[in-house]
């Protein structure tokens, strides 16, 4: 049972000590903490205890109960206050009604009364302290399902289903913060076939969502959730520009959760976007960035828009899964499985199982996908450069097997124009690259991150792109282009070693030396000599 303290207010000590006395106060659920004999000292003693009640007098020296009640109700809202008094006045009590006292009592006090009024009053007590603990209750069983709620939360986001009118109300109640002014989704792929021997793949996968959520969550103030087997962090950034970093970033956690916990990881960077209203998007082209690892490999960060610029499609390939299979195909896959592909979605339409006229629709909602599919990734193709409506009617004159090596040829073309635009587009970042290196390798801090800069892409995606397409790294790329500069004005002019170091973006001509000498196996002054002797 609870015990509710009680402080006894009235200039007369004889009246509290009578009281005191009169009253069982452990048997009705109180205990006196003290008295005071004036509005003042009371109002310490009320600070110093914070009692429950307090019961006082009105006409006090110093200040009287009218004030020490005010004092007490905005200060301590929840003390109960009794008024006990010899003035029988109704401005009194209309005042005390005013304060919202509990109980206006006259002198002498009766303790039948008395006890009734305590009586009452524990009933109250325990009422309201069981509400409070009730809420505390409900409070703490909140807080404990709060991660569960935003995750449901996110992950409604993602697909969409969450209206704009009802983000507001879902931010307060789920103490989220999207402060943005931008968003990008980033799917975290752990595979569950290449694991450790002995290793469990539920245990490693959780292990690596603690672990991107530690390293990438802070910076980041990333969102995270697990979706569909893999992890999604709904990142946000200051502006576009910072999109790189956060691949480069990617790219170094997956080659730490391998050498760490041998996973074997690939993150997908998604577009980014304004309003979290768009993640939707945002996820998915995440989700087909990760896809591409069947193209790019395992263990590193995938941006969506460094390796598909012309794929990240408006996603207008309708609702069937085949078809939507069929495209995937196109974009990752060899061409036996394009072909799979076409098997299938054929199968998906069959001939004999509809009428004449879903023959027509389905006819007419392929042309459709294949167009805007073409549209979408710039793929010019005489099939849809006429009158398209003449191809329809073609295809609805094709036998079965007709169709399906149309179907075919086409998706193959499509699958060889998308593999050529990403060797130009490769091709493209390596000739600026280059250019670059020839118009500013006179630059000390040219470096591999001013030239992403520059370009516009993460250190990931240009180091693997480059070395891919020359067979050297950037910075080794442009150290030998510096040296063979070096090398031609030691034989073309009489310039000191150390402007010629200058020159070719090295401040320090001993370090100068050094990396000379390892390309050429001798000094530059010795360089020199050797060359121009043969010269004469």
């Amino acid at each position: 049972m609870d015990t509710y303290t009680v402080l006894l207010v009235d200039d007369e000590e004889e009246v509290i000590q009578v009281i005191m006395r009169k009253i069982n106060w452990e048997g009705l659920g109180f205990s006196v903490i003290g008295y005071a004999n004036n509005g003042v000292k009371a109002l310490e003693m009320v600070e110093e205890f914070q009692p429950d009640v307090v019961m006082t007098d009105i006409k006090m020296p110093y200040m009287d109960g009218m004030e020490l009640a005010n004092h007490i109700k905005a200060e301590y809202p929840t003390t109960k206050i009794l008024f006990f008094t010899g003035f029988d006045e109704f401005d009194y009590a209309k005042e005390a009604i005013h304060l919202e006292a509990e109980e206006y009592i006259l002198k002498p006090v009766n303790s039948v009364e008395l006890i009734n009024v305590f009586t009452q009053l524990k009933i109250k007590l325990d009422q309201e302290i069981s509400e409070k603990r009730s809420v505390e209750t409900l409070q703490k069983y909140y807080m404990e399902s709060l991660p569960l709620l935003q995750a449901n939360f996110y992950s409604s986001l993602i697909e969409g289903r969450i209206h704009e009118e009802e983000i507001p109300k879902y931010l307060s109640d789920y103490q989220i913060s999207f402060s943005g002014p931008f968003f990008c989704c980033v799917v975290i792929h752990t595979s569950s076939s290449r694991v450790p021997e002995g290793a469990n793949p539920l245990l490693l996968s959780t292990f690596v969502q603690k672990q991107a959520e530690e390293r990438l969550g802070e910076k980041w103030e990333a969102k995270s959730l697990t979706y569909l087997g893999n992890t999604v962090l709904i990142t946000q950034l200051k502006s576009e520009n910072e999109v790189p970093e956060l691949t480069d970033e990617c790219d170094r956690f997956c080659r730490y959760a391998h050498r760490i916990m041998g996973a074997v990881v690939s993150v997908g960077i998604g577009q980014v976007c304004r309003s979290i209203l768009e993640l939707p998007q945002s996820y998915s082209s995440a989700r087909e960035a990760v896809s591409y690892r069947a193209i790019y490999g395992a263990f590193r960060a995938i941006n969506i828009k460094e390796i598909a610029p012309q794929e990240m499609s408006k996603s207008g390939e309708g609702n069937d899964m085949e078809l939507a299979n069929l495209f995937k195909m196109i974009r990752l896959n060899p061409a036996e499985d394009v072909v799979e592909a076409v098997d299938k979605y054929l199968d998906h339409i069959s001939f004999q199982d509809k009428s004449l006229q879903q023959h027509h629709i389905d006819i007419m909602e392929l042309v459709g996908a294949l167009y805007r599919f073409a549209m979408n990734n710039d793929i010019v193709i005489k099939d849809f450069t006429g009158d398209v409506r003449k191809l329809y009617s073609s295809l609805l004159d094709k036998e079965p097997d007709a169709l399906k090596k149309w179907l075919i040829d086409i998706s193959l073309f499509f699958r060889e124009k998308l593999i050529s635009a990403r060797s130009m587009s490769t091709k493209s970042f390596v000739f600026r690259a280059k250019e670059y290196v020839h118009n500013n390798y006179q630059d000390e801090e040219l470096s591999l991150d001013s030239i992403c800069e520059v370009l516009g892409v993460s250190n990931s995606y240009f180091s693997t792109i480059f070395k891919k397409e020359t067979g050297n790294s950037f910075i080794g790329y442009l150290t030998d282009y510096r040296m063979d500069q070096a090398s031609r004005q030691l034989i073309e002019t009489n310039e000191k070693s150390y402007i010629i170091a200058k020159n070719v973006g090295y401040n320090d001509p001993n370090y100068f030396s050094y990396v000379f000498k390892r390309r050429f196996g001798v000094s530059p002054s010795k360089y020199r000599t050797e060359h121009t002797e043969v010269e004469k």
